[in-house]
Formats: structure tokens, C-alpha cells, sequence
């Protein structure tokens, strides 16, 4: 299967250096250049791609909100985007997470790094770098308080779903969260796909960002598991 990409930034050599890298791969293909927020929307529908690498700051309609329209329309739901930022601790980085996005990348990333996080979101893998993306929205959660009905939400969730979540939030990946729990990583990857349908939620980024957003995850939290057992 081969990754559609759409890259859309509005320097042309940016879109020209972000291009000749993904050539390398046989698996990912460019399927349109946009050098704006309104035209990143309009290729997107008429190209339908797998992948969008959106830059945040673009004339028109800046990148978060083409993200939430790209994200939102119903002729794009296989539709990912992933952010492009100068520095990973800009603040617009949390707003387009908030927005969609399903990770982000600087754009100084490694060719093979690229490539790897191309595929990884393409193939649902939404956190590109848990540690990262948790530093971003952790930084960035407290400024924006609670937000309303976002506690209401983890109702929804088991007891053990919800436990899931808080380590998704803590930035551990499915072996660590299995090794933790001491479940298999497929069990734990299961956990994580029925919290991401019973919150209606997109992706883990967007597990994330709700868990900070509901309190259960508060800035600081150690990465720690009271409740295991202890052996030996």
C-alpha cells in the first residue's frame, strides 16, 4: 500500500526539501503541494491523501484551522494531519493538537524519522513521540483550566480502561503500559481502541489532551502505577 502524502507550507523550498525526502521511500508518494491554509483544505478533498504535513503558520487560514477542517469534514475520514513547527515547545503546537492533529514533527527531523512517522500515523500509530508530545501538552494543559465535560467523558471508561488511559497520557507505549499492567500488548492496544470509541475520540493525541483536560492527569504526574502489586 503506498501513503498519499499532501504537503502544505508555504515556502516552496520547504515543500521541495520535505518532497525530495519522502522520494527515498517507495511506500509514501507526494500527491500535491499547497502553499496555503485554504488551498491545504481544497487539495485535501479533491486528492483525498492519507497524510497531511500541515505548517502552522500559512497566509489565509493559518494550519490550525485547516487541520480542524481537514479533520471535521465527512469526505475525509481516513485523513490525518501531522503538524510541522519550527521548535516542538511552540504554544500553537497544543492548540493544533487540540484541533486534530495526530502529532507533530520539527522541521529539522531526520530523513529516516520522517519517513518512520509518516508510516506510523498512517497506519494509526497517532503518538509519534510520547515523551514529546507529552512535554507539549503538558506544558500548555494547565494554561487552559479543565475544560467542560471532559471528566463527565471518563465515565464512560472501565475501571481498567481508564487506568489505560492515564498511562497512555504519561507517555508509555503499548509494550510498556502491557509490562506495567502485566497483560499482553495486544490486550493492551484493545484497551486503548475501545477508549478511543467510547470517548469518540480520534487518536491517542487526542486521549491525551482529554486526560490532562479532565484532570486525570495533572502537569508533573510521576510515571508510576500505585495499584501494581508488588513480587518477589
Amino acid at each position: 500500500m503506498t501513503i498519499r502524502v499532501l504537503l502544505a507550507d508555504d515556502q516552496a523550498l520547504v515543500r521541495a526539501g520535505f518532497r525530495s525526502l519522502l522520494a527515498r521511500s517507495r511506500d509514501i508518494t507526494v500527491a500535491g503541494e499547497a502553499a496555503t491554509g485554504d488551498e491545504a483544505v481544497r487539495l485535501a478533498i479533491a486528492l483525498q491523501p492519507d497524510i497531511v504535513l500541515m505548517d502552522i503558520r500559512m497566509p489565509d487560514t493559518d494550519g490550525i484551522t485547516a487541520t480542524h477542517r481537514i479533520v471535521t469534514h465527512s469526505a475525509l475520514p481516513g485523513c490525518r494531519v501531522i503538524i510541522l513547527t519550527t521548535f516542538d515547545t511552540d504554544e500553537n503546537v497544543f492548540a493544533a493538537l487540540r484541533a486534530g492533529a495526530s502529532g507533530f514533527l520539527t522541521k529539522e527531523v531526520d530523513p529516516g524519522d520522517l519517513r518512520r512517522a509518516v508510516a506510523a500515523v498512517a497506519a494509526g500509530d497517532a503518538l509519534l513521540s510520547p515523551g514529546v508530545t507529552r512535554r507539549v501538552v503538558e506544558r500548555f494543559a494547565h494554561r487552559q483550566g479543565p475544560a467542560s465535560g471532559a471528566e463527565q467523558q471518563l465515565a464512560a471508561l472501565t475501571a481498567r480502561e481508564l487506568e489505560v488511559v492515564r498511562l497512555v497520557a504519561l507517555g508509555l507505549s503499548n509494550d510498556e503500559i502491557a509490562g506495567r499492567l502485566v497483560i499482553s500488548p495486544l490486550t493492551a492496544k484493545t484497551h486503548i481502541t475501545r477508549a478511543i470509541a467510547k470517548l469518540d475520540v480520534r487518536d491517542r493525541v487526542q486521549l491525551v489532551i482529554l486526560a490532562y483536560e479532565s484532570g486525570l492527569i495533572r502537569p508533573g504526574s510521576p510515571i508510576s502505577h500505585p495499584g501494581r502489586k508488588k513480587t518477589g
